[in-house]
C-alpha cells in the first residue's frame, strides 16, 4: 500500500533553517508529481510546493517563494524541502502529499497524504 512517511521538523529561531523529507513506498514515486502542504493554527491547508514527477519542474506559493526549495530523489523515493530564512508566518504542520495523476501526468488532485510534522518558527 501507499505509504509517505515524513521526518524532520521541530523549532527553530526566525531566520533559521530546516529541512524536510518524505520517504515515499507502495508506488513508483519516479512517476508522480509530488506536494507540499502546510496548515497553520486556527488555519486551512495551504499548498506550499509541487514537483513535477522527474524534478525538473518546481512551484511555490508566493510567500516562500526564494526561500525554500524543493527536490526529490527518484533512485531514494524521498521528497525534500529545504527551508531558509524561516519566519513565525511559517509555523505549521507540513505534510508531503502525492499527486493522483500517472505516468507523470499532473492531475491537481491529491490522493494520499504523508502523517504531518511539526514546524515551529519563534525565539
Amino acid at each position: 500500500q501507499v505509504q509517505l512517511v515524513e521526518s524532520g521538523g521541530g523549532l527553530v529561531q526566525p531566520g533559521g533553517s530546516l529541512g524536510l523529507s518524505c520517504t515515499a513506498s507502495g508506488f513508483t514515486f519516479s512517476n508522480y508529481w509530488m506536494y507540499w502542504v502546510r496548515q497553520a493554527p486556527g488555519k486551512g491547508l495551504e499548498w506550499v510546493s509541487l514537483i513535477s514527477s522527474d524534478g525538473s519542474g518546481t512551484y511555490y506559493t508566493e510567500s516562500v517563494k526564494g526561500r525554500f526549495t524543493v527536490s526529490r530523489d527518484n533512485a531514494k523515493n524521498t521528497l525534500y524541502l529545504e527551508m531558509n530564512s524561516l519566519k513565525t508566518d511559517d509555523t505549521a504542520v507540513y505534510y508531503c502529499a502525492k499527486d493522483r495523476g500517472t505516468d507523470g501526468q499532473y492531475e491537481m488532485t491529491i490522493d494520499y497524504w504523508a502523517q504531518g510534522t511539526q514546524v515551529t518558527v519563534s525565539s
